[in-house]
């Protein structure tokens, strides 16, 4: 009887190890998602909490620029490069988001791959500066390519360029909770500030649930995550609640570089759409899953919507 009770134990343990949990966090839209908001210290405090709850969770966060950010009427800002160096300074990695935020899928192709390689020329040498690299791209609204075709001419010329892509498996809609919190912000409406937060990372635990059961259903384990967030004053003011849930969660935080070690990235997508979707989603469809299969995605709630809607 003790020996199988100590066998019992020993798979337990095993099927612990097995089930892993692990989340790189990243971050698109740098500098800062300001909302028309300009002033310096309000856009300098956002980044700097950003840094510092990176910091106390030990989470090896990047970031994704949007060099058009940079730019002021007087030129190049160089308040804006600050705004960058502090993400540097602190060991921290930079990716491209192409210049200017552009939707490949409203796009053509000679157009968007030149957005790219202009959302280098500042940030490269500056990234260089710091003894790190400029290797990973994000795609804005996740839009990779609405063809196979299509998507295979930017693969390649990503590979080309010396970049890899950035996969989100983790999406959400932290975006319309963050403009919400920006309406209530300047409505002086501290509480309903507070709801918004409180309402925010519950539905971001809810997601984490969704992706982990859908991970389950396609693989029969969890994988390494690649979480998707914007660099704005929701996330700055509750991103320490949010990296505590992810660690009541069982979670490691782990860099974008780990994550991708997941053999489930080398997975083949076939199915392309006018899509701003998770990978895992990608992969669901191209598995040929259907609709069922997504029906317990947690929902934003109305009066978010509604409030972003402003």
């Amino acid at each position: 009887m003790k020996y199988f009770f100590l066998c019992g134990l020993l798979c337990l343990n095993v099927a612990a190890i097995s089930q892993t949990r692990e989340v790189c966090f990243t971050i698109d839209d740098l500098p800062v998602v300001n909302y028309g908001i300009q002033e310096e210290a309000y856009l300098e405090g956002i980044t700097a909490q950003l840094i510092s709850h990176f910091d106390t969770y030990e989470i090896p966060a990047i970031g994704f620029l949007n060099e058009t950010k940079l730019f002021r009427e007087g030129g190049l800002s160089s308040f804006q490069l600050k705004l960058l160096e502090m993400w540097l300074k602190n060991g921290y990695e930079l990716g491209n988001h192409t210049y200017s935020h552009m939707n490949y899928h409203a796009a053509t192709f000679e157009d968007y791959t030149a957005d790219i390689i202009k959302g280098e020329k500042e940030s490269r040498p500056l990234i260089e500066k710091y003894g790190q690299e400029l290797k990973y791209f994000r795609h804005p609204y996740l839009r990779v390519g609405l063809t196979k075709e299509k998507h295979d001419s930017l693969t390649q010329f990503l590979e080309q360029n010396g970049y890899e892509e950035a996969p989100v498996t983790i999406d959400n809609d932290d975006y319309l909770f963050a403009k919400a919190y920006h309406e209530a912000l300047v409505m002086q409406d501290s509480a309903t500030m507070s709801k918004i937060g409180k309402d925010y990372i519950n539905y971001m635990e809810e997601k984490i649930h969704y992706f982990e059961g859908a991970s389950q259903k396609l693989w029969n384990r969890n994988i390494k995550h690649i979480l998707l967030l914007h660099a704005n004053k929701l996330n700055a003011d509750y991103l320490d609640e949010l990296a505590a849930m992810y660690q009541k969660n069982g979670y490691d935080f782990i860099s974008l570089k780990e994550a991708l070690t997941d053999p489930v990235y080398q997975q083949e997508i076939s199915r392309y759409g006018d899509w701003g979707i998770s990978w895992v989603d990608r992969w669901a469809l191209s598995m040929g899953k259907k609709g069922d299969f997504f029906k317990d995605d947690p929902t934003t709630p109305e009066y978010v919507k509604e409030l972003a809607a402003q």
